[in-house]
């Protein structure tokens, strides 16, 4: 198994953290991961919702990209609809360049009403507009030399993208999906899969296994690392601690759900203590008990996680290399 990081910086807005100081500790953080052999980090991007989340993904990675030397650096995701695909195109190339060609690139439709709002974006239209973005940067990227597009929203002519990404014909493509018709159709148009933090194992095994069996059809190849499966980790040694770990999975989950929009008219689900001990979602438990997880992981197809590292330190992650690691690799 392969491991890399998912998420961000947050800041808090209480006048006592600023900017600089949240933002440098998350690089300082970051450049600990790589030292303890974790090989990638997605970066979340939101807007809007007051709660310190990274909101300008891709500059935050562009310095990344100057301090870090292995690791593959990845949005996660750019949300389409709300861009000028061109500009995306140009951004996404740039930061290929600066980093030598280690950028992943995570696009997505979007889902919460909030940000459609604030973009001034029809949320209705998410669709359209993602595909078309997506044509544009396809033929961006593929084109030798310049190229015209003529959409329903974006129309170009006679336009180049400089410069051209290091990755040949483009940096990955990563989509988040999570419905078998949405898997199925990430692997048919050839992207990567980002798996979310709080589907269960099982689950996990079986969203797997439709998106190797969808990449089969199409005629693509297939390899474990197209597959980047979320897992929130909680490292304990007592029982105490093991309590406050629970505690604060409850809590991240029922926030989660609080700012996410419900899907086909549900209600959002609330998440009890019930709900959380059962759960077999998170790494949450001893070195060993850690260890197991990834094992069931492995045995469900799983060969690439991305650690949602809910302590933020340094030390949890130098615990989990040299505890855990050595045991799934």
């Amino acid at each position: 198994m392969r491991f890399g990081l998912f998420g961000g910086a947050k800041v808090k807005r209480d006048g006592f953290t600023g900017d600089s100081h949240g933002y440098q500790a998350f690089i300082d953080y970051v450049k600990a991961a790589e030292h303890y052999g974790l090989e990638s980090l997605f970066i979340v991007e939101h807007h809007f919702t007051g709660e310190g989340q990274v909101s300008a993904s891709m500059n935050i990675l562009g310095y990344l990209a100057a301090v870090t030397t292995k690791m593959r650096l990845g949005t996660a995701v750019v949300v389409l609809p709300w861009h000028n695909p061109v500009l995306v195109a140009e951004q996404i190339a740039t930061l290929d360049v600066l980093s030598g060609g280690r950028i992943d690139f995570g696009v997505g439709k979007g889902y919460r009403e909030g940000e459609f709002e604030g973009f001034c974006v029809p949320m209705e239209e998410a669709t359209e507009r993602f595909d078309e973005a997506m044509d544009v940067i396809r033929k961006a990227w593929s084109t030798n030399g310049r190229f015209s597009h003529e959409g329903k929203r974006w129309k170009y002519k006679n336009v180049v993208i400089e410069p051209e990404p290091v990755q040949r014909p483009h940096p990955p493509f990563w989509m988040g999906a999570g419905s078998p018709a949405s898997i199925r159709r990430a692997a048919a148009e050839g992207y990567h899969l980002l798996l979310d933090q709080a589907t269960s194992v099982d689950d996990i095994a079986a969203k797997v296994a439709i998106y190797r069996e969808a990449k089969e059809q199409a005629g693509l190849p297939y390899s474990g690392m197209q597959v980047g499966v979320t897992r929130a980790l909680q490292i304990v040694h007592s029982e105490a601690e093991r309590q406050r770990a629970l505690q604060f999975r409850l809590a991240a989950l029922n926030v989660i759900g609080s700012i996410a929009r419900p899907l086909e008219g549900k209600s959002l689900r609330t998440f009890t203590a019930t709900d959380v001990h059962e759960d077999d979602a998170p790494l949450l438990g001893t070195p060993d008990e850690i260890i197991e997880r990834l094992r069931k992981l492995k045995a469900g197809g799983v060969e690439y996680v991305l650690l949602v590292n809910t302590a933020g330190t340094a030390e949890a992650l130098r615990e989990f290399s040299e505890t855990i690691m050595p045991h799934v690799r």
